[in-house]
């Protein structure tokens, strides 16, 4: 079935019938909604186990860009092209 097949369906009922299509709609809508919430929720829960699991410099979130500095120069020193803006590295071969 295609979109229109499915309007003038709905258009050929009378108007209880197109009402009760309209609560139908809604109902789904919030069920899908609840569905997604509990989905990304999920999916938030399901990466805690990996919090801890690495190890790095305790000053990292505070010296990040010094890392990230080093990080580059070591490209660098490898012959490979960085191209670097505020936020991202493109490694370019």
């Amino acid at each position: 079935m295609n979109l229109d097949t499915i309007q003038q369906d709905i258009a050929s009922l009378p108007p209880d019938a197109q009402q009760i299509i309209v609560e139908l709609v809604e109902v789904l809508k919030k069920r899908y909604l609840q569905n997604q919430q509990k989905s990304s929720e999920n999916s938030l829960q399901d990466w805690s186990d990996f919090i801890g699991c690495i190890e790095a410099e305790t000053d990292l979130s505070k010296n990040h860009k010094n890392y990230l500095a080093d990080l580059v120069f070591l490209w660098k020193k490898q012959n490979h092209y960085i191209k670097t803006s505020e936020c991202d590295l493109i490694l370019a071969d």
